[in-house]
């Protein structure tokens, strides 16, 4: 078969030559390389600078707020783990309970699917039986993203947006409501992510201090209160009314809009005389309960972390976030400082992989075009001929292209341990080209074939090239089994 395919080609020049420039057409439109070809539609192997080894995982996170971790061990993580159990090719379970908090890992066999395995596992979330959970615990999946999927971090600064120095002048409150309603719904929209989770600073709330001498005083409890706050909160309709002919929608507008609002909440009334919220406690804004914090150069800061989806390009979506950022940037919020500094809120990055990325990358289109011309120097060395160590070099580069055009379509990403594979492998295609052309030469340098022209050509051409391709083809296949281990 192989020396068929040898003659083949060897009649066929057409077709051989369109069958080259095909794949160095695929392969260029499936390199990771940031060659600057606008005009050549492209569709690049997945770039990142650290393989990911983890296993197929996925996460369901489950709050019960102010439990011991006792009660979510018993009540939430040991029914959802007996439940997911069953979920088709689960390997296996393990659960964290901590204060509030639980947290299931279900490890999935290798060959199953990453969205696949996501799908079952709402399925089952959504067929508990009833009275599996507490009423008011719902389980959430975790965001579809790996342990490796943090891409890019950056924190929210007060700059002056002329010189681009620290100025501060914003609280940490202000900075993370900038974060939750603004910037980070701009960057999730961003291609390929999964999501953007903030860190630092201080969520603002609504807080309820109350007064429990004005409480006695007033004979109300706790539970009132809370339920005069929850209903305080709250917009109602009231169906239609009609007059004159026409027909009036009824509202009732009672969404709060500030701490005055919350204030006039009625919780009772004694002899028709209303108990409100005022008259029990103290209503104003404050920070909600946090278990951590961002430090960045040993200070407070506020910020958030980008977290690539499953699948994605990472550096294509650096690239996606970072064009987010320059859209946002003009309509990110500033003030005037008491010295009569402006400060305007900036998104600083403190963590980019984009550049060990692109040194990855770069390793390797080094390593090509330095064994590119130490082989032609090292051919010419050897078999004296300038067209053979053309033609050897050149199998490099097409190699190389055909190489990502397997990566690409059988989901390996281009990374560090990938791409120093293919360094590696670039001696083994030398060491092929090397054996093939100098056998040929030889074969045309014999007295008999000096001068040899047309189909004679051909035939002492194929001579040579099947005389070493079976061995060839066993070295090359005996490789290809040694490293299996290695890539499993």
């Amino acid at each position: 078969m192989l020396n068929k395919l040898i003659k083949f080609f060897l009649e066929n020049k057409l077709i051989t030559g369109l069958l080259v420039l095909i794949f160095i057409g695929w392969g260029v439109n499936t390199a990771p390389f940031n060659w600057k070809m606008d005009w050549f539609p492209r569709n690049p192997v997945p770039v990142d600078a650290i393989p990911d080894i983890g296993e197929n995982q996925q996460i369901v996170f489950t709050t019960w707020m102010g439990r011991s971790p006792q009660d979510i061990e018993d009540q939430i993580s040991y029914p959802l783990t007996t439940a997911l159990l069953g979920v088709p090719g689960v390997k296996t379970i393990r659960s964290n309970s901590i204060f509030g908090l639980s947290t299931i890992y279900i490890i999935f066999e290798d060959d199953i699917e990453f969205y696949w395995g996501r799908t079952r596992i709402l399925e089952k979330l959504n067929s508990l039986p009833a009275g599996t959970l507490p009423t008011e615990v719902q389980p959430a999946l975790g965001p579809d993203a790996t342990a490796l999927g943090q891409i890019f971090w950056y924190t929210l600064e007060g700059r002056n947006p002329e010189t681009g120095e620290p100025t501060g002048g914003w609280d940490p409150h202000e900075l993370r409501t900038i974060q939750d309603f603004y910037v980070g719904y701009a960057l999730t929209s961003a291609e390929g992510v999964s999501e953007v989770a903030a860190i630092g600073g201080f969520v603002k709330e609504y807080q309820v201090d109350i007064d429990p001498t004005a409480m006695k005083e007033y004979n109300v409890n706790v539970a009132q209160i809370m339920k005069a706050v929850k209903e305080s909160n709250l917009d109602v309709g009231a169906r239609t009314m009609e007059y004159n002919n026409a027909e009036y929608l009824v509202r009732g507008l009672g969404y709060i809009q500030n701490l005055e609002d919350l204030e006039e909440a009625v919780i009772t009334q004694h002899s028709n005389t209303p108990i409100r919220i005022k008259d029990v406690a103290k209503v104003n804004f404050g920070p909600s309960t946090r278990r951590g914090g961002l430090d960045k150069g040993g200070a407070e800061a506020t910020g958030a972390v980008v977290v690539s989806r499953f699948g994605a390009n990472p550096l294509k979506v650096i690239e996606d976030v970072k064009k987010k950022i320059e859209e946002i940037k003009p309509g990110l919020p500033s003030k005037v400082l008491e010295d009569g500094t402006v400060s305007k809120v900036t998104i600083v990055p403190f963590y980019d992989r984009t550049s060990l990325i692109k040194e990855t990358l770069g390793t390797l289109e080094e390593a090509l075009e330095h064994e590119i011309l130490i082989s032609i120097l090292v051919v010419i060395v050897l078999v004296m001929n300038m067209r053979a160590s053309i033609i050897i070099s050149t199998l490099l580069p097409i190699g190389v292209l055909m190489t990502f055009i397997v990566m690409r379509y059988f989901g390996v990403d281009a990374n560090v341990v990938a791409l120093s594979g293919i360094a590696i492998a670039i001696g083994v295609m030398v060491d092929v080209g090397v054996i093939f052309v100098e056998n040929i030469v030889r074969h045309l340098e014999m007295p008999e074939n000096e001068g040899v022209k047309g189909r004679k050509l051909l035939t002492v051409i194929y001579d040579g090239s099947v005389e070493v391709a079976s061995a060839i083809m066993t070295a090359l296949l005996t490789t290809i089994v040694s490293f299996l281990p290695v890539f499993a």
